[in-house]
């Protein structure tokens, strides 16, 4: 029941039918008076024609029992009549033998109206005592006519209005009959109504659900060309729209979302109360090491940029530092996000400036060491031709001698310049291989011959193992291969004490070969492995045995093997020495 007069069928239903009540209420009551005031006029009007009749009765028969039966049958049944004299006494009395005629006719004599003759037709409304029941009184209509052709006396018919009631009784019941036959209608029509419009209404609301789940194709089925029919057309538009729309936004949402995930930059967005709001993959990588860094920190944010944050936010204004986080050094820039005239957050933007400072770090140490090492052979130079020139070497052997340091450092010089244009050639990607198919084993077979003495003069074992690769060949630049392998071996057996071992093994798998070089010699500490195949990096100069390189052997040799889509790698020995392993593909 609670849910009809919730919808708008009951509601409808309710309002029209109040309205018609309230309007058959208002017709029926004027009807009802119309109708009574028509009856007692027509009761009236009545009264007085039966009154005239009565009077010709009455003059016209000079026989008393026939005018007395004339007169009943005239009189209409509740009609009662009498006829009084010149002198005012009753000379015929018409009242059905009633027991209270008596009085009623005093009552009616008593009046002024009636007590005496009057010449023209006289009507009165009176209560009078009742008919039917004793000590009961009752609304009267009175009307009196005097007797024709100059009759002495006057007619007077009186009548309860107990008929004139029943007449409107019968009305009443037939405008009664007409307001329910006018109920059933008007509920019939309200919900028929209320039935075409709320039958779209309802499925406007299921559909309006459907949306809210995000289903944007839900549809109206347009039957109507009236105002519902437009707001179904409308409602279908409006479906279309927020499908576009929400396609639209989800497409800027991706397309977003993408463009933070593959930036290398970290960018995170704040609330006013910096809480976080979004951030990509290499914000939450910031985020977590500076955690795990920080773990007693409450913090989730390191407090400089906290402080930057709330600077950004009161003074509506762009933040950039240079923060060190974590032993990592960030370029961070604050911008604040407006929400119309307010700030209502902060986005900011970290870059990642380590590498940067390690490339800068390494340029000035690359200058660093070249200056280094092209000052002493320099300084040697100048040295010994200003002791020629001042002849200093008193006999040939000591000219000789000078002369021979002079051409030795001269040589390291060049062999220096040489390889610093090797590798900036191979780093600048203008050094050109000539590949042709290589035989593995019998290239190692070759190196271990070319070290034999080198390695016999330094008491140290030079061994190949081949490990079943015997008949195992690739494409490469022998040459090339050949000057990563002889720096590899040279300081292998440098750095290999008396009476060690260096060994060249094979490893064959599927797609690639690995040939290592492995020493037993003291070994490269744990925490410079990551930087031997830097330039000029030297882990132990004290290891060199008085034997001085470049530097450059390793940094050249990884461009090789990296030219050639392979990779070298250094780690420990598991008991001593040191692994270098260089990676080159079959194909």
């Amino acid at each position: 029941m609670n849910r009809i007069w919730n919808s708008i069928v009951g509601k409808l239903w309710a309002t029209i039918l109040l309205l018609v009540s309230f309007v058959l209420f208002i017709v029926t009551a004027l009807l009802l008076e119309f109708f009574d005031n028509f009856h007692t006029r027509q009761a009236e009007e009545t009264l007085a024609r039966e009154a005239k009749t009565v009077g010709s009765i009455i003059i016209d028969h000079e026989n008393e029992s026939a005018m007395k039966l004339v007169v009943n049958d005239i009189l209409n049944n509740g009609t009662h009549a009498m006829v009084v004299g010149d002198n005012g006494q009753v000379a015929y009395s018409f009242h059905d033998g009633m027991s209270n005629a008596q009085s009623i006719e005093e009552k009616i004599l008593s009046d002024k109206l009636f007590s005496k003759r009057n010449d023209e037709n006289a009507s009165k409304q009176m209560i009078l005592p009742s008919l039917s029941e004793k000590e009961v009184s009752e609304r009267y209509i009175v009307s009196s006519t005097p007797l024709p052709n100059e009759g002495k006396g006057y007619v007077v018919l009186y009548q309860s209005f107990e008929a004139i009631h029943d007449t409107t009784k019968w009305t009443t019941h037939i405008v009664l009959l007409s307001a329910f036959i006018a109920f059933i209608l008007t509920t019939f029509f309200a919900f028929f109504l209320s039935t075409r419009i709320t039958r779209p209404l309802r499925q406007m609301k299921e559909a309006a659900f459907e949306l809210s789940k995000g289903n944007f194709d839900a549809r109206i089925p347009v039957k109507q060309n009236d105002e519902i029919g437009q707001l179904s057309t409308a409602f279908n538009q409006m479906g279309r729209q927020l499908k576009y729309n929400v396609e639209l936004i989800k497409q800027d949402k991706e397309q977003l979302s993408s463009i933070l995930t593959s930036m290398t930059d970290a960018v995170i967005t704040f609330n006013r109360d910096n809480t976080i709001l979004l951030s990509n993959p290499q914000a939450e990588k910031v985020l977590q090491k500076w955690s795990f860094i920080n773990q007693d920190s409450k913090e989730l944010l390191p407090p400089e940029i906290i402080h930057m944050l709330e600077h950004a936010v009161m003074f509506a204004e762009e933040v950039d530092a240079e923060l060190e986080l974590g032993k990592r050094f960030f370029v961070v820039k604050i911008s604040p996000l407006y929400s119309k005239n307010s700030i209502r957050g902060a986005v900011a933007v970290l870059r990642d400036m380590t590498e940067q400072h390690q490339l800068d770090k390494l340029r000035s140490d690359f200058i660093a060491n070249v200056s280094h090492e092209l000052r002493t052979p320099i300084s040697m130079l100048q040295g010994y031709s200003e002791a020629i020139l001042d002849g200093v070497p008193e006999t040939v052997e000591e000219n000789h001698e000078m002369v021979k340091i002079i051409h030795d450092e001269s040589q390291r010089m060049g062999r220096l310049v040489t390889d610093l244009l090797d590798l900036a050639r191979m780093e600048s990607g203008h050094m050109r291989l000539y590949k042709s198919e290589m035989a593995v084993v019998p290239f190692l077979e070759r190196m271990r011959n070319k070290f034999m003495q080198v390695a016999k003069d330094a008491k140290v074992d030079l061994e190949v193992e081949p490990n079943g690769a015997d008949t195992l060949h690739l494409q490469a630049d022998e040459d090339r291969i050949e000057q990563v392998f002889t720096n590899l071996i040279d300081n292998a057996i440098r750095h290999t004490p008396d009476g060690g071992r260096v060994k060249l093994s094979v490893e064959k798998y599927p797609k690639s070969v690995a040939i290592s070089v492995i020493d037993t010699g003291s070994g490269i500490p744990e925490e410079d492995l990551p930087f031997v195949f830097e330039r000029f990096y030297k882990a132990d100069k004290a290891r060199t045995r008085g034997k001085s390189g470049t530097g450059l052997g390793l940094a050249i040799a990884k461009n090789i093997a990296e030219s050639h889509g392979g990779s070298i790698s250094a780690k420990r020995g598991d008991i001593e020495g040191t692994i270098f392993t260089c990676v080159l593909p079959l194909q």
